[in-house]
């Protein structure tokens, strides 16, 4: 408790650029995990693109055990089952129609449900295939607009610095997925795009105050750009650590505590996208964008010469609590 109240009360500067090695390392591995994960498992595409059948019904007395080996008994195979609040939604592969009247009669014998009450939804593998088109169309024309805002928000090393951030974010996200055998949805794309949006907001904040801060260095500084960069960081940690913890709370109440104790199987997929996401999104605009941007900006002349100048001098150590303030108000 401690260490928390002194890092809201922002008595605590952490060396968020001089940890590069740290974090690139890390990120390093969690790419590695989730490129393995997505060409080992793949994604879990749900009926939406891939195409199948859909049944809905009924039995609070069931489980997952008997509503599965009902399904697998009819000759169903890898029948996808998730609850539905009292209800259950089976995902199977593209049925024929007898096939569909069998396991419809199955189930309604089973479970003691009238067959009128046993839905059955099926979607072609070219509606599904349009769908997934339509999800890649869009995704790209989300990742172009935001190519573009960076570009004007942003000098060009910062706009890649953000880029790479958000690649980042999407790619470890998409491996959990791969990792945890959930279906991809049209609710996860959804999810996907608003993680995004997220990591967007949070790195420009970020930027914001390390453009203001920095544009101030000149010749004469006494900080390095490293050293600006990582007190302008430190000024809005506080912000995104509040901004992430109250907007993952209630997602972690929908994944966690929905889809375990009320059934609510159907969210699962769309929160555990924002869950994960944002936890990835604070992440990498602290630890990987900032860190990369530094890389990046420390190879230009200008800042090469004052920090050799300052190495000469004895000045270019770590940033203190009285430089962090020095940084924001002189640069």
């Amino acid at each position: 408790m401690g260490l928390a109240r002194r890092l809201y009360r922002g008595e605590i500067d952490v060396d968020f650029v001089g940890k590069w090695r740290l974090w690139y390392s890390l990120s390093g591995f969690l790419l590695i995990v989730s490129l393995a994960g997505l060409l080992i498992n793949g994604l879990n595409l749900g009926v939406e693109f891939k195409g199948g059948s859909v049944f809905s019904f009924k039995a609070p007395s069931a489980s997952i055990e008997q509503v599965r080996e009902v399904f697998q008994e009819e000759g169903v195979h890898q029948p996808i089952v998730q609850t539905a609040g009292e209800g259950w939604r089976v995902t199977t592969e593209t049925l024929q129609e007898s096939t569909l009247t069998q396991v419809q009669t199955a189930v309604s014998k089973d479970f003691n449900v009238p067959a009128s009450e046993v839905s059955v939804e099926s979607i072609g593998a070219s509606w599904g295939g349009e769908v997934s088109q339509k999800a890649w169309i869009g995704l790209g024309v989300f990742m172009l607009a935001i190519i573009l805002y960076l570009s004007m928000a942003f000098e060009p090393k910062m706009a890649l610095a953000a880029i790479v951030a958000l690649i980042h974010d999407l790619v470890i996200t998409a491996g959990i997925y791969a990792w945890s055998g959930f279906e991809v949805t049209p609710a996860t794309l959804l999810g996907f795009l608003t993680i995004l949006g997220y990591s967007l907001y949070d790195a420009v904040v970020v930027f914001d105050m390390i453009k203001e801060v920095t544009a101030k260095l000149g010749h004469t500084s006494k900080q390095t750009y490293s050293m600006a960069a990582n007190n302008a960081l430190n000024h809005t940690l506080i912000r995104s650590l509040n901004t992430s913890l109250v907007a993952i709370l209630p997602v972690a109440a929908i994944l966690f505590i929905g889809t375990t104790l009320l059934g609510a199987g159907t969210l699962k997929d769309l929160s555990l996208a924002l869950f994960v996401g944002m936890i990835v999104g604070t992440y990498s605009s602290l630890c990987v964008a900032t860190p990369l941007l530094v890389t990046l900006k420390e190879r230009e002349p200008k800042y090469q010469a004052i920090a050799k100048r300052l190495a000469s001098t004895g000045g270019g150590g770590k940033g203190s609590k009285g430089s962090k303030s020095a940084a924001v108000a002189n640069g």
